[in-house]
């Protein structure tokens, strides 16, 4: 009987627990995983458990939390294990346990590197209208996403998408491709090619302020921030200083003369904002202090005295 190659598994997300669950189906023995701490979330600012951490509660796997890995690592540096594999972690993993393992690590990072090295390439390629996004895998090594890539895949970015549609989309592609990966990895036939450094750009975490919806460059950029940030966080406007979150949208090409940010009611069923280029249709609206709502609800309520009035 074939032994089975020990993984210990590192990620946070859904994107990476769709990795996870691929590994076990594959049949590969996960000797632990190494999830961030629960975190405070909600309004009432209950712990929650990551996404990859529920899964392996679910599959009885031994799970660590570190709050600092490159303090805390020891332990891990007990485990007999072939290979790291990791997924959207979300802290720089030590170079004595990069080393650790017989195969080394690596890392699934969703962007066509060099492109987007980062916390955020998804949210940064749809922000900034790329028409393709896609899945790498990559050598760990101590400077962020600058390892050797092995093997990665693209797929496009459509025009509706939104940061999670193209999660849940970049979470199957990475899976397939690491799931392909591995075999050469384990058996020490696998190519690394260094990546070009001088085509490499970088994709920040969001910062609160870029949440703020920036109209001034008309419709085209304002639909890609705003579907940049849906589901989360989502991004907002402002009228009379309170804010109103923009759940879902959909961009309508137009000529009006109406000034960049007027409210200009119902339009194919959506709140319309004024901007260059057309209107900014909103589907789903959640003023500030209310739960999200459609956008003829919201019309019925306070929508319809905005109507000529401005968000910015």
């Amino acid at each position: 009987m074939m032994m089975k190659e020990k993984i210990l598994f590192m990620g946070t997300p859904p994107i990476a627990r769709t990795m996870l669950e691929r590994l076990l189906r594959e049949g590969y023995e996960i000797v632990g995983v190494v999830t961030q701490p629960d975190r405070r979330a909600g309004r009432k600012k209950q712990l929650q458990h990551s996404a990859v951490k529920e899964y392996a509660l679910q599959q009885g796997l031994r799970i660590w939390q570190p709050q600092r890995i490159r303090e805390d690592h020891d332990e891990l540096m007990q485990i007999d294990m072939d290979l790291i594999v990791t997924c959207a972690y979300g802290q720089f993993v030590p170079q004595p346990l990069l080393d650790h393992p017989r195969c080394g690590a690596v890392n699934l990072h969703a962007s066509l590197l060099p492109r987007l090295r980062g916390a955020a390439p998804i949210q940064r390629a749809i922000m900034q209208g790329d028409k393709t996004c896609g899945m790498s895998v990559m050598r760990m090594v101590k400077k962020m996403d600058a390892g050797a890539v092995m093997a990665q895949r693209g797929i496009p970015i459509e025009e509706d998408d939104t940061s999670g549609t193209m999660f849940a989309k970049l979470g199957e592609l990475g899976a397939d491709l690491m799931a392909e990966a591995l075999p050469a990895i384990f058996a020490g036939t696998a190519c690394f090619k260094a990546q070009d450094e001088a085509q490499v750009t970088f994709a920040p975490a969001i910062a609160p302020q870029e949440e703020h919806l920036d109209l001034s460059k008309g419709l085209n950029s304002a639909y890609d921030q705003a579907r940049a940030l849906i589901p989360q966080p989502c991004g907002y406007l402002l009228h009379e200083g309170k804010k109103i979150k923009l759940h879902a949208v959909r961009r309508l090409p137009a000529h009006h003369e109406l000034p960049q940010g007027t409210c200009a009611g119902l339009i194919e069923k959506g709140y319309a904002i004024a901007l260059q280029g057309g209107y900014l249709l909103a589907d789903v609206l959640q003023p500030e202090g209310k739960k999200p709502m459609d956008a003829a609800s919201f019309f019925n309520g306070s929508g319809k005295q905005w109507v000529g009035s401005q968000l910015s």
